[in-house]
């Protein structure tokens, strides 16, 4: 069976990372959707959250299935016997970053490949921080959410705000 592994926060997933899924799900066996957990980030949802969220979303793809780690990424993908590691890129900006993550996974796994898979045009333009941003702002986000992830993301954004409002008034 060939295996792949797609890591991130997923701090929300979003329409661009589930284009990403969808294709690459096609290319294996098996994609696991690794929500790694970055301790330089403050995240919007738990761990648990992003994982259902992510759940519910790839629900119509058989063979996807999504795990939580605070591991190195390339060290489960080698756990889960994965041949390939999927990363998503929105652009030049991108592209730059993750070949030099590329390239230290290539160190550590030098048997494992990394897959650059660029989002649908028309969703590349928007990160999980802009979406956060964006849905804050009272934006319409809906080309850039899934819709179980914009009900959860609305209500995050106004709770978040009134929260703001209330502490800050104090």
């Amino acid at each position: 069976m060939r295996v792949a592994v797609y890591a991130g926060t997923f701090d929300p997933i979003t329409t661009g990372h589930l284009s990403v899924i969808e294709r690459a799900a096609r290319l294996f066996d098996q994609l696991v959707v690794l929500v790694a957990v970055n301790p330089s980030k403050s995240p919007m949802f738990s761990l648990n959250e992003r994982i259902a969220m992510i759940g519910e979303t790839t629900a119509h793809v058989a063979n996807v299935a999504c795990e939580g780690t605070g591991d190195l990424v390339v060290a489960c993908a080698k756990a889960r016997g994965a041949v390939a590691l999927i990363r998503g890129i929105r652009g030049a900006t991108d592209a730059e970053y993750e070949i030099e993550l590329a390239q230290t996974n290539r160190l550590l796994a030098p048997e494992m490949t990394t897959l650059f898979i660029p989002a649908d045009p028309h969703l590349s333009e928007v990160s999980s921080s802009q979406l956060k941003d964006l849905a804050a702002q009272g934006m319409d986000v809906r080309r850039y959410a899934p819709a179980s992830v914009l009900r959860r993301l609305v209500a995050r954004a106004a709770q978040t705000s009134t929260e703001e409002t209330v502490h800050g008034s104090l």
